[in-house]
């Protein structure tokens, strides 16, 4: 999993509320599991004018112009503006998936779906929550200024603006160390590699019927 220590990147929105997973990925392009390809269908139902489909080309499809992911002034965001309730619906992890394939790093909502929320931080992708008073600041900000960039320093949990205004968000400080070192689950468990293998060779001397091979 990539680390997260400090971003500073563009702005982009996503101007309602109650944003659904499917809407984030929708379902159709559930059947992989590869955590990887899925940039391009981020939004996908909004981002075009018709209906994607798996291992499609999309550099040719008809594009949506007047939703903001494809404005110029919005490319290579890696911040998400969002709304409350970002990411409810279904429990796919695929949704921060395409986030984190597309190329955001962080997403600033005031509020998140509970099983969205943690499946982020599981994928190296950070959720931030401020009050919906900062968030409709952030937002004016952005609209008003065109490459509007955020700096997320997770060390010190702020978020900077242009003008040098910065706020603060709450973060586990378990989750904060797993973001800052690049530590999934499969990750935290190999620290304990050696650990495991001892007690597997100490289980093997102990019990050695319940590692025989039947031939």
């Amino acid at each position: 999993m990539k680390s997260f220590t400090q971003v500073s990147g563009v702005a982009a929105p996503m101007d309602r509320a109650n944003v659904d997973t499917d809407l984030i990925i929708p379902k159709q392009f559930l059947k992989s599991i590869k955590r990887s390809g899925f940039g391009p269908n981020l939004f996908d139902e909004l981002r075009y004018l018709d209906e994607g489909q798996p291992g499609q080309d999309c550099t040719n499809r008809p594009v949506n112009e007047e939703f903001p992911l494809n404005f110029p002034r919005y490319k290579g965001a890696q911040v998400l503006l969002a709304r409350e309730n970002f990411g409810c619906g279904s429990s796919r992890e695929h949704a921060p998936w395409a986030l984190d394939d597309y190329g955001f790093r962080a997403v600033i909502a005031p509020s998140f779906a509970d099983i969205f929320f943690n499946n982020c931080f599981k994928n190296g992708l950070l959720p931030i929550i401020l009050s919906e008073e900062i968030v409709d600041q952030l937002f004016t900000e952005m609209y008003a200024e065109e490459g509007y960039e955020l700096t997320i320093d997770l060390a010190a949990q702020t978020v900077t603006t242009p003008k040098g205004e910065s706020f603060s968000f709450e973060v586990d400080e378990f989750r904060k160390h797993c973001l800052l070192n690049g530590l999934d689950d499969i990750g935290l468990t190999l620290q304990e590699a050696d650990a495991i293998r001892a007690y597997e060779e100490k289980r093997r001397a102990q019990t050695p019927w319940l590692f025989d091979v039947v031939k």
